[in-house]
Formats: C-alpha cells, structure tokens, sequence
C-alpha cells in the first residue's frame, strides 16, 4: 500500500470519528469520566514488505481507556507483537522473528449500541539489535460491551525507508477502574 493510499484512509477515519462525534448518539457504552482496562490478545497478518519475511504475528496488548462522554473515550495502548520469521525461499532457514513494542493514542467513537470506530497514533520500537522506531497510524472498527471488546484495524508503520502494515484482530476482556 502506497503512503498516499495509506494517508487518504487515515484521513478518512479521523474524518469519520470527527463526524460521530459530533452527532447524537444514544450508546451508553462509554460513561463519561469512567476509566476501563482492558487486556487483549492480537492475531496479526503482516503485509506490504513485512509479509515478504513473516506470515503471521501474535501479541499481547493492554488498553487503558477513559470516557469523555457516552459515545466517545480516549485509548492509550501498549503490549508488545512479535512476528514469525518465514522460511527463506527453500533453505529450510527461517528470517528472524521481529519484536515490536507499540505505544499508541487515540479514540473511540460508539456509532450505535456497543459498535464502535477508532483511530490510533503512536510509536512502534523494534526490539531486534539495531531495531528502529517506527510512526504507527492504525484506522479501525469494532464491538464492545462492558465486559468485551473485539476489533479489527490496520496498522501502518513507517519511518527509514522501510514502511509496512499488519491487519490485527484484538480480542480483551475489560473491566472498569
């Protein structure tokens, strides 16, 4: 995916998170100035460059989130995603694994009851010897009730001429503070 492409679906979700919250909705999901935690786990499929050295990612992740209204709440989100060198070409010897610990902010807007759209940006380190630190900017949607949440996004990392994505499944248990 080129960074235009990748810029324009950014744009559009912040767009469109700019747009539910400022409309009426009636999804008491989020109460105004509750904090929640949830904990999740990540199934991550790499793509672009990444997908040329793994095929599949697994995390962990944490998610401290607090209501500003009863549609809307902030996120900060971190863990750490690890993705599985694949084999290179026939040799029967593997690209090594790569580790990332991302941090990211961002925002929960509730379209109806428990669905949700979202936006995050943050930082992503590699945990590899010499690893860099990667701009992540991740559009995405979702459900959640009070005790689930389960969503799915892109994730975009870019920075020294080495960009790639993931496309993640989360699945948390949350809880309130």
């Amino acid at each position: 995916m080129t960074m235009k492409k990748m810029t324009k679906i950014i744009a559009a979700a912040f767009t469109a998170a700019a747009l539910f919250i400022g409309t009426n909705v009636n999804a008491q999901t989020t109460p105004k100035s509750a904090w929640r935690l949830g904990i999740g786990v990540e199934g991550l499929a790499p793509v672009g460059n990444l997908h040329n050295a793994s095929n599949f990612g697994l995390g962990g992740t944490a998610r401290l989130q607090y209501g500003l209204g009863s549609n809307v709440a902030l996120t900060l989100t971190s863990g750490y995603y690890n993705f599985f060198g694949k084999e290179i070409g026939n040799t029967s010897v593997n690209y090594p694994d790569l580790g990332i610990v991302p941090v990211k902010a961002g925002i929960k807007a509730f379209v109806s009851n428990n669905i949700y759209v979202g936006a995050e940006i943050g930082a992503g380190f590699e945990t590899r010897d010499n690893g860099n630190t990667k701009l992540i900017a991740s559009p995405g949607i979702g459900w959640a009730s009070n005790s689930w949440d389960i969503g799915a996004r892109y994730e975009n990392f870019s920075g020294q001429n080495n960009n790639y994505g993931t496309i993640g499944l989360r699945v948390a248990y949350g809880f309130a503070l």
